[in-house]
């Protein structure tokens, strides 16, 4: 059973997904899991229905998002990729959570995959209401904006963020970027060889994975706070609730292969685990059958003890 809802964050309405146990029952209190999605992604793609729905199969209730400015959620202009506001979306998720009758609040979970992973550890590290955290493949988005996304110039990106945000308050047309070419055989005749690029493509731009709200686009001008975000920061402290991180050995561009690596070491969680599937990449955790039950073997019961 699934319901779509919406509720308010900040100045707009968050689009959402509820999908219930089969056996749900209103008069019972379920553990529940808030799904985050990836980098210009919505809640259709991966987060709500492949691992929100498994999750709901297994007994939870699950909250798969649209982030504010993307999918079906509210906030203009659109296509902003702003980590201050996409991690202040799961404050207001567990707003609306603790007003239903069968969430337990003492019980919710967060899951987040590629960019909604790194959003989720940083979430969790102020938000105390979230009592357990699964990161999928997760991506340090500022990390990355600082390196692959800035041509590894952050200044020079930071400047031209500046010229056009200029431009814009006098008038021009925004500048809204097409985040991976139209296919892979037109990426691969652009010279582009990484993996994570090449099968990103794949499953955005295929009905792999294409949806009408997964527009993989961003808004340049404000991309500056991302350049300035550090999605791990104070995790030697913060980061206390048991956590999972799963990903790939196949490391791409994105980075969520050293990304893993990087926050399983730094996590203060007494109970940490880090599960590496051998001969995986980025983009087969999406959907790929083989890798994503490994995964949901390894999430399930750890949500289960945890939550």
């Amino acid at each position: 059973m699934q319901k779509s809802v919406k509720f308010k964050a900040l100045y707009w309405d968050i689009a959402a997904d509820l999908l219930f146990p089969p056996d749900f029952d209103e008069n019972k209190i379920y553990p529940t899991i808030i799904s985050a999605h990836p980098i210009g992604s919505c809640k259709e793609q991966t987060s709500g229905n492949i691992y929100g729905k498994a999750l709901a199969e297994a007994g939870f209730v699950v909250l798969a998002f649209d982030a504010s400015f993307q999918g079906a959620s509210g906030g203009e202009p659109r296509f902003i990729e702003d980590p201050t506001i996409r991690v202040e979306d799961f404050r207001c998720v567990c707003d609306y959570l603790v007003t239903l009758p069968f969430v337990d609040e003492n019980r919710i979970g967060v899951l987040g995959i590629c960019g909604g992973g790194g959003y989720s550890i940083s979430a969790a590290r102020s938000e105390r209401r979230i009592k357990a955290v699964v990161s999928i493949t997760g991506v340090n988005f500022g990390r990355l904006c600082r390196e692959g996304f800035a041509g590894y110039d952050p200044i020079g990106t930071l400047e031209a963020i500046a010229l056009q945000r200029t431009a814009e308050a006098r008038g021009a047309q925004l500048r809204v970027d097409g985040l991976l070419p139209p296919s892979v055989e037109e990426g691969r005749n652009l010279g582009i060889t990484d993996i994570d690029v090449l099968e990103a493509t794949d499953y955005y731009k295929t009905s792999r994975g294409a949806q009408p709200h997964g527009a993989t686009s961003a808004l340049f001008s404000h991309r500056a706070t991302a350049v300035d975000w550090d999605a791990f920061i104070n995790a030697e402290t913060l980061l206390t609730q048991p956590l999972l991180v799963v990903i790939g050995d196949k490391p791409g561009g994105f980075g969520a292969y050293r990304d893993g690596l990087e926050i399983y070491g730094r996590a203060a969680s007494v109970k940490k685990e880090i599960l590496v599937l051998e001969g995986y990449s980025h983009y087969d955790l999406y959907d790929k059958p083989e890798p994503v039950n490994a995964a949901l073997n390894k999430l399930i019961p750890f949500f289960k003890e945890n939550l």
